[in-house]
């Protein structure tokens, strides 16, 4: 069964120094509150993998933590860049940031083929890509029965997979709805698994159509954390900042900039509440 702890004690156990660390949810239920909690702990050399590195990434990215990032398509979805992004593999700030970029095709079936214990992933893509050229971890290989050649990439097995979620039940089983992306890959690939969650109840309640179920044993820790996505949204629970997204851009686009915003919402150690990043100034800043 799961342990339930507090995200700050969840982020002590689980997370240290060195790891490889995948933070999933695809456009919503993206773990925020558990990567601005690693932010504050002070985690540094860490691998992150993920597909759309999106906001988190790029303030884990700026206030030096991570080492690496293998990922698909690294933006701010709908706006442009990820300053923090560029600027530690441009200018090596706040350190050197090493990259193994992939398509989305690549990273789904890279996780689906850690979370069955294959040592690679085997499909077609990557015809007519220049990623081939540029990531020598993108193979291929021909098709013993009809000698198609085919993409290969290593499987994906992070230290710890966190996702967010909206319910869980007391037993530690996890209910995500609505896009699914690749969360249940994550975690089924990773050796261990963080879930934070908007609430924890007697029961998951009906699943819908578009959902899916985490099986306790699957998961080796619970947090609640009511707003833990935010800016991104939860379905069923609140919608996504679209406000923020863009005033991200201009947040994020000088060092002092954002590292006085990571001062004032993130490293003050606010609440859950607290930190939801859509401020007067923000909005103020998107218009």
């Amino acid at each position: 069964m799961p342990q339930f702890l507090t995200l700050r004690d969840a982020i002590a156990a689980y997370v240290q120094d060195g790891m490889t660390l995948a933070l999933e949810g695809f456009t919503h239920l993206i773990p925020f509150a558990a990567g601005h909690e690693i932010i504050r702990q002070g985690r540094r050399d860490l691998t992150l993998m993920r597909m759309t590195p999106d906001l988190v990434y790029d303030q884990l990215i700026g206030m030096g933590c991570v080492r690496k990032l293998i990922f698909s398509w690294g933006g701010n979805p709908g706006v442009g860049s990820l300053h923090r992004l560029r600027d530690a593999v441009e200018q090596g700030w706040p350190r050197p940031l090493e990259l193994e970029e992939h398509s989305h095709a690549a990273m789904a079936h890279a996780y689906a083929a850690g979370a069955a214990g294959l040592p690679c992933a085997i499909f077609r893509g990557y015809y007519g890509s220049d990623l081939v050229a540029s990531n020598p971890a993108i193979r291929s290989v021909a098709c013993p029965f009809t000698g198609e050649r085919l993409a290969a990439v290593p499987a994906l097995r992070p230290d710890l997979a966190i996702i967010h979620a909206q319910r869980a039940d007391r037993q530690g089983n996890v209910l995500i709805e609505g896009i699914v992306g690749v969360q249940k890959e994550a975690v089924l690939a990773a050796r261990a698994a963080l879930v934070t969650v908007e609430e924890v109840a007697d029961d998951l309640r009906a699943p819908s159509p578009n959902s899916c179920v985490l099986p306790h044993w699957a998961v080796s820790a619970i947090a609640e954390v009511p707003g833990g996505a935010r800016p991104s949204y939860a379905h069923g629970y609140y919608g996504r900042d679209n406000a923020f997204y863009t005033a991200w851009d201009t947040i994020a686009r000088e060092r002092e900039g954002f590292l006085a915003w990571m001062r004032e919402h993130v490293l003050g150690g606010a609440t859950t509440d607290d930190r939801r990043p859509t401020t007067a100034a923000s909005r103020n800043d998107a218009q």
